[in-house]
């Protein structure tokens, strides 16, 4: 046994190269060809099952013990064999003490008698049929309701929620709140999971200053993409790896890739992604890194970058943080799911009438940041991308076919919520 880190399965030399001839790329193709290349993390931890909120299981998560152990009042009442009871007013004397929940009544119930039982305690011997509390009249150590009952009345069957030895929880699924509650009421007090996919983040750009609070010439931008995918990433339950910020200098990004390569399993770019003059990120990934520059038919975002840098994956996003969150949602949350072992993860989605008029032309997916009204999706009044104000204002997008389309009010569009994504 070692103590050395495992590394994970690097990907091959341009494994996202898309077909020849390829020159624009439909978004479901894009997704395709991500979801073909793409493969998870596979080495695992383990955890106290409290602690692993938010974590992939590594391995089948089998229940240790039967949910409920034995059988169980499902009500506070009184219990007694069915096979003692008929039609009519039924009078059965009481049993000496009660079974309450961690209480068990000591001993076997006679035949012809019952015992008061409250909720969650164990049927005691000689139980099988409980009568509710509010349906009897007791006295004089009598209890008296009107019969017939139904065999098994007011009863849990032991294993009733899941059986011992059964399947709860399969590998691949995260965990969340009610997942921890299941496996610890089952017996599991430690869980086998995948390690946490690690993605750094790496911002570039001569007009870039990394820290929001430090003083900006009229030429220069304070980065709001590097807080942003961080947040993502944290928002997906990934450990975020925070590059900072290179200038446009490429042995300067190279050394900080490099890095990367040491620390994370894929890196997330932003700016630098196209194929100008000053687009260092994807003319380095092309020089040393197996670039695949995929010009994607969506807007906002058309270029993405994708590349190996010594088998890591790297995701070139677009510069402006529309188009950068638009990418990030649509294509890096799935792969980054896969990858963490979680499975491909799909948005979800619902159609909703429009409350806007939108004439759209064919040959590109379109995303407009938008929100709920009153049932009805408002869009943001401009779809220019680099009003960023969009994205805060938004609690989702409307997606818009590839295909030609004209929207008017209460024409029925599909509304993507922010939360479908993840994005909390």
């Amino acid at each position: 046994m070692t103590d050395a880190p495992l590394t994970p399965p690097r990907l091959r030399d341009d494994c996202f190269a898309m077909p020849q001839g390829v020159n624009w790329v439909p978004v479901d193709a894009a997704l395709a060809r991500l979801r073909e290349v793409l493969h998870p993390v596979t080495d695992t931890e383990t955890l106290p099952t409290h602690a692993a909120g938010g974590r992939v299981l590594g391995a089948d998560a089998v229940a240790k013990r039967s949910n409920p152990p034995r059988p169980n009042s499902a009500v506070d009442g009184y219990g007694f064999a069915h096979a003692a009871t008929g039609d009519g007013v039924m009078r059965l004397p009481l049993e000496a003490g009660r079974a309450a929940a961690g209480q068990p009544f000591e001993g076997a119930v006679c035949n012809a008698h019952a015992v008061r039982i409250l909720t969650g305690a164990i049927l005691p011997e000689g139980v099988d049929t409980v009568v509710l509390e509010e349906d009897c009249a007791v006295g004089d150590g009598v209890v008296a309701f009107d019969g017939p009952v139904k065999p098994r009345a007011n009863t849990r069957k032991a294993g009733e929620d899941v059986s011992e030895g059964a399947l709860a929880l399969p590998a691949g699924h995260r965990l969340r709140a009610p997942d921890l509650a299941l496996l610890s009421a089952l017996g599991l007090g430690e869980v086998a999971v995948t390690r946490r996919l690690r993605v750094g983040v790496l911002s570039t750009g001569d007009e870039i200053i990394a820290d929001a609070g430090a003083p900006a010439k009229p030429h220069q931008i304070w980065d709001a993409n590097r807080p942003m995918l961080l947040s993502l990433a944290e928002g997906w339950d990934h450990a975020s790896v925070d590059l900072g910020h290179v200038r446009d200098d490429r042995d300067a990004i190279a050394a900080r890739l490099d890095e990367a390569a040491t620390r994370c399993d894929v890196v997330l770019t932003s700016g630098g992604a196209s194929a100008g003059d000053e687009d260092h990120v994807s003319a380095l990934l092309k020089e040393r890194g197996n670039l695949s520059s995929w010009r994607i038919a969506l807007k906002p975002g058309r270029p993405l970058a994708l590349a190996t840098w010594q088998g890591m994956p790297v995701f070139g996003l677009p510069g402006n943080p529309v188009a950068a969150l638009v990418c990030a949602l649509i294509f890096a949350r799935p792969a980054l799911s896969l990858m963490s072992g979680a499975g491909w993860a799909e948005p979800q989605g619902f159609t909703v009438p429009a409350a806007f008029t939108k004439s759209k032309k064919p040959g590109r997916r379109e995303y407009l940041r938008a929100r709920l009204v009153d049932g009805r999706a408002e869009v943001f009044a401009s779809e220019g991308s680099g009003r960023i104000s969009g994205l805060s204002w938004a609690t989702g997008l409307v997606e818009l076919p590839d295909e030609a389309v004209h929207v008017t009010p209460d024409t029925p569009v599909r509304f993507l919520p922010y939360e479908g994504f993840g994005l909390r």
